[in-house]
């Protein structure tokens, strides 16, 4: 296809309606839902299955055909294509998402596929960007209304499968990894579920024991308070969006230009514990490894060190992050306007349970760690492939928005 055809164009209202309607997964806690969210979009490319009791908040429903587009940051990409959803209820997706699902009319003349990868064409991204708004430039949204007014191409249906058939040859592959990395991540989850098996109560293991967080965290530091920009010469601030997955991420970073006290700088093997935020997000958990040589964090996040000698960090990162002990800390919060709120005291007086052996912790941490290190080699590789595809669409569609 070395030429594009000239396609007539329509108002992306006229072929697509936002689906709008919403359910709150967490009244039924034990039902099981297909979660299409950014966090597991950026994980595995796809949704995840989870119970209610694990989804804190409203989310759209999808019960029909749709395209998913995210209008949060858009600058990064995330596109899905539902073309079978279960219909039923049990599917939904972050109100992060803006779903597009054919009007009855065009539906049948819609191929979801095609207008997913248009939705993820640089064009399309370019003025996703160009109309984000937001406090900072990190953070920001468009509006979903003021999309449904633009134009797009609207090729013949055969047209659209043929295309979408050329990019659904990568996005084959694209899903063999995604499907490795959920197998590696489920694998994950049952070695904790399994080690740490005891978190729900009842008697421990030989050689564990349960005390006090505040026994083996001595002290309980909250970050800095000064304004942020985005001059890279002042030193980096983590904020509550840098915590993911147990680790920081460094791309969205802010900077403090005043002078930071050199006891608030990160030190190799530093835990970092999110006290604020949505239900969703707060509790938090991520270790510093010296990822870059200096960072600081701002003050909604607190660091909670432990005893060396009792209590490895990278043992008490995944102790945080695990299931149950989440509930327990959203069990101890206290709700605010439109986010709730962790005491670090409060936090501190849970009980840990914990191999009371440093050699013991070691080797559940390793054998966590042996699946991080496999999860993040298919990660470079799923990166790799979908740059690949987005090339792709951008040579067959051209300037298709």
């Amino acid at each position: 296809m070395n030429e594009i055809p000239v396609w007539p164009r329509v108002l992306l209202g006229d072929i697509f309606s936002l689906g709008r309607r919403t359910v709150f997964p967490a009244s039924s806690p034990q039902s099981s839902f297909i979660h299409h969210s950014l966090p597991s979009f950026d994980q595995v490319g796809g949704p995840r299955e989870q119970l209610g009791v694990e989804i804190q908040s409203n989310k759209f429903v999808i019960d029909r055909p749709c395209v998913l587009v995210s209008k949060l940051n858009p600058r990064i990409p995330r596109v899905e294509a539902v073309e079978a959803p279960r219909g039923d209820g049990s599917e939904v997706a972050s109100t992060e998402y803006m779903v597009f699902t054919p009007k009855g009319d065009f539906g049948w003349r819609i191929h979801i596929p095609f207008y997913a990868a248009l939705f993820m064409s640089r064009s399309f991204c370019s003025r996703l960007v160009a109309v984000a708004t937001g406090t900072t430039g990190s953070h920001t949204r468009v509006s979903p209304s003021e999309i449904l007014g633009w134009r797009v191409i609207r090729p013949p249906f055969e047209d659209q499968r043929k295309m979408a058939e050329m990019i659904r040859v990568l996005a084959r592959q694209e899903r063999s990894i995604e499907a490795s990395i959920d197998k590696l991540r489920k694998l994950r989850q049952g070695i904790l579920l399994t080690v740490m098996g005891s978190l729900g109560g009842g008697k421990l293991p030989a050689g564990w024991g349960r005390v006090a967080l505040n026994e083996v965290v001595p002290q309980v530091e909250y970050g800095i308070s000064e304004a942020l920009d985005n001059d890279p010469h002042g030193i980096p601030v983590l904020r509550m969006n840098n915590l993911h997955d147990g680790r920081p991420l460094l791309d969205e970073l802010r900077y403090c230009s005043t002078p930071v006290p050199n006891r608030l700088e990160m030190k190799h093997g530093d835990v970092l514990f999110n006290r604020t935020n949505s239900i969703d997000h707060v509790g938090k958990a991520g270790l510093w490894r010296g990822e870059i040589p200096r960072a600081t964090f701002a003050s909604y996040l607190v660091r909670v060190n432990p005893d060396p000698t009792r209590l490895m960090p990278e043992y008490l990162v995944e102790w945080l992050m695990h299931p149950l002990i989440r509930q327990r800390v959203r069990s101890i919060s206290t709700v605010a306007v439109q986010q709730v709120n962790v005491n670090p005291t409060r936090l501190c007086e849970l009980e840990i349970e914990m191999p009371l052996d440093l050699a013991g912790q070691q080797r559940i941490v390793d054998a966590l760690h042996s699946c991080d290190e496999q999860i993040q080699k298919e990660r470079a590789e799923l990166d790799k492939l979908r740059a690949m595809k987005v090339g792709l669409v951008d040579d067959l569609m051209g300037e298709a928005a």
